[in-house]
């Protein structure tokens, strides 16, 4: 039998909603789904590594890598955010229920061979270089998404 196949598109940089397409895609792996993660648009933050790295850009590339969050634990929230404050009083609930955070799940989703992929075209237009991406991903266009969600059992935007 053929495994079943889950593709989302997370275009979202907000981090419940990250967090929620991470959850939702553990969740298919651990159902032994074949899932996929198109990241594009602002859900591109979510694979930016933490630290700053020295890049070749345009002053409109820089401006845009000083605006948007790097790394998927400096992602405001969609709703509450109140400057900042929403992300850190989420992220205590979250330690008190022992709930994993995003970091973590973006880890047990790599671990899970979660296939995360990175649009090659809304790189281009942030301006975002493969070096300030998580290391072992994939880069793609909207072509290589929809090839897997034609065969897709669930395709999700988020």
């Amino acid at each position: 039998m053929e495994k079943k196949k889950t593709t989302i598109i997370l275009f979202s940089g907000d981090y419940d909603k990250a967090m929620a397409a991470y959850i939702i895609a553990n969740g298919a792996a651990a159902y032994d789904h074949e899932v996929t993660i198109f990241h594009t648009f602002w859900g591109l933050n979510a694979l930016r590594k933490d630290e700053p790295i020295q890049t070749k850009k345009s002053f409109i590339e820089k401006m845009f890598g000083k605006m948007m969050p790097r790394g998927a634990d400096k992602l405001g929230l969609s709703k509450m955010n109140f400057a900042g404050m929403g992300p850190k009083m989420i992220k205590e609930v979250m330690k008190k229920h022992n709930a994993m955070t995003l970091p973590q799940l973006i880890d047990m989703a790599r671990e899970q061979d979660v296939k995360l992929i990175a649009c090659t075209m809304t790189m281009d237009l942030l301006g975002l270089k493969e070096e300030e991406l998580l290391d072992n991903i994939e880069y793609a266009g909207v072509a290589a998404y929809l090839a897997d969600a034609e065969e897709g059992n669930v395709n999700l935007f988020i």
